[in-house]
Formats: C-alpha cells, sequence, structure tokens
C-alpha cells in the first residue's frame, strides 16, 4: 500500500528501519531479505551510521533503484547552507546512489532554515526527490512553514498506540504532511504487546500483536517503519496485507493512548547534545 504525498510522489506505507543496526555485515543482510520479501522502503540517517551497507544490500537484492523509496535524514552537525550541500553528497556516495527518494532533518534544532534551503536546492538538481522532517512538534513547523518553498511530506516521530500525537496529527493533516511512526510498536514494549484489546484482535486474525499495531498504523494513514534483524520478523511484520480491521477493532486500539510520549528526548538535551555529536560511518 502507498500514500500519495504531498509533492504527487508515492511512498510505501510500510517499510524497513535500520536504527541501531550497528553491524555493517548484518544491516547489508536484513535490507536483502526485507527488499526479497517484497519491501520497497528503506529508512536510514547519517546518524545511524550505516548507509553504506544500505546501499549495498540494495544493489544485491537486484530490485531495481527505481523500484525502492529510499530515505535517509541528516544531522544537525551538517545543517547549514554552506554545509548542507556537502552532506548531502556524502549521503549519495555512501549509499551508492544518485538520487534520493526523501531527505528529512534529523532534529529541529540548529540553522533549520538554511538547511531547508540547501535541501530545496537539491530537489530543484534532483539529487532529491522529496523533503521532509523528523522530531518536528507544531511549533517547530510554525517556524518552518511559512518560510518554505517547499512543504514537508512527512513528519518522522514517535507514534504507535500509546502515544497517538493527538495535538500533532490533526496539524498535519491540515498541511497534508504524512506521519510517519518511528518505534511504530513501542519499541517492542511488552506492555502494548500484552495489551488485551490487541492480543484478542490478533487472536481473531490468527496474527500477532505486532501485525495488529502494523495493521492499524496502515489503516490509519500512517507510514510505519518497523525495525528488525530477524529474518523471520521482517518477513511476518510485512505479513499485513491480508486482513483488515473493522471500526470496532481500530477505536479498541485508539483509547489505549496515554499522556505522554516514552522515547521523545527532551528538548534541552536535543539542543544541548544532538549538534555536538559525531558519528562513526561503517564500511
Amino acid at each position: 500500500m502507498q500514500l500519495t504525498l504531498n509533492d504527487g510522489a508515492l511512498m510505501p506505507q510500510l517499510g524497513l528501519g535500520v536504527y541501531l543496526v550497528s553491524d555493517g555485515l548484518t544491516c547489508q543482510s536484513v535490507v536483502e531479505t526485507a527488499l526479497g520479501t517484497g519491501y520497497r522502503l528503506l529508512d536510514t540517517a547519517v546518524m545511524y551510521g550505516n548507509e553504506r551497507p544500505v546501499g549495498r544490500g540494495m544493489r544485491a537484492s537486484g530490485v531495481p533503484r527505481a523500484d525502492i523509496f529510499l530515505t535517509t535524514k541528516l544531522w544537525p552537525s551538517e545543517y547549514g547552507a554552506a554545509k548542507a550541500p556537502a552532506a548531502i553528497g556524502r549521503c549519495l556516495e555512501r549509499l551508492g546512489t544518485d538520487y534520493l527518494d526523501l531527505l528529512l532533518l534529523h532534529q529541529p534544532v540548529g540553522d533549520i532554515l538554511g538547511t531547508w534551503a540547501a535541501m530545496e536546492d537539491a530537489v530543484a538538481q534532483g539529487t532529491v526527490r522529496s523533503i521532509g522532517v523528523s522530531n518536528f512538534t507544531i511549533a517547530d513547523l510554525e517556524q518552518l512553514l511559512p518560510r518554505a518553498e517547499i512543504r514537508p511530506v512527512v513528519n518522522q516521530v514517535e507514534l504507535h498506540p500509546y502515544w497517538r500525537q493527538r495535538r500533532l496529527l490533526p496539524f498535519l493533516r491540515t498541511h497534508d504532511i504524512v506521519p510517519e511512526a518511528w518505534f511504530p510498536v513501542g519499541h517492542g514494549s511488552r506492555d502494548l504487546l500484552a495489551e488485551p484489546a490487541i492480543v484478542a484482535i490478533a487472536q481473531r486474525h490468527d496474527k500477532s500483536p505486532v501485525q495488529v499495531i502494523l495493521r492499524w498504523h496502515v489503516q490509519s494513514g500512517h507510514v510505519a517503519i518497523p525495525k528488525s534483524t530477524n529474518p523471520v520478523h521482517i518477513r511476518e511484520n510485512f505479513d499485513i496485507f491480508d486482513f483488515e480491521l473493522d471500526a470496532g477493532e481500530l477505536a479498541a486500539i485508539d483509547v489505549l493512548t496515554r499522556n505522554r510520549p516514552i522515547f521523545r528526548m527532551p528538548r534541552w538535551l536535543m539542543s544541548a547534545v544532538f549538534p555536538l555529536v559525531r558519528t562513526r560511518q561503517l564500511n
């Protein structure tokens, strides 16, 4: 299943995330497995340090580059009108591709506007096809949107049944920005996976609780990028297109929401630490 972004591009709703996949051979292998299973969305980042093995996995899979929707993210240490163009070039080199399907600002700190202008230039040059943001609040977007020539197509945020982003999602809908979920199953939260409502729905459909949650994301209009290094789990995560949740089941999951996120980093720590971090890139 795909969503049409506000720039007309088509983005798969289910992909593979590779956050914390820090071994190069493992990363290449899971990318090959995912693409062989049918995934067509891959999500990496400069901060993850694994763009090179992601690129190798793409090439080794035999899936045509044109069929893959490839996302990476710029790190705040590479923000700025002067630094971002070269940083984009390094992403392309590490991934072994001549274009990115989607490039995101990873965090809402530092020179956001100068970096966004450089990303817009990359779109004009054809090295980047779509641009978006990650971890942006409504306030962050209200600073960016009036100054942007190109509207963000997605905002990648913490999003799962325990944290449904009830204020943010209506704002994103108003601006036709797609919500993309990192840690879409709450980073494997035992409490979430053991919720009686989710377990009952899973049993009814002969599916796992993870599959039910991923199906909830798809039917809710989100993009989800679950991470796994287990080939069995990678295949199971993709096996969600042969059943559908009814309105009552969707509502039973919706009411599980809690009043605070589980993982989102406080702004003071993000601002103080993130722009200074340098990451090690895997070969």
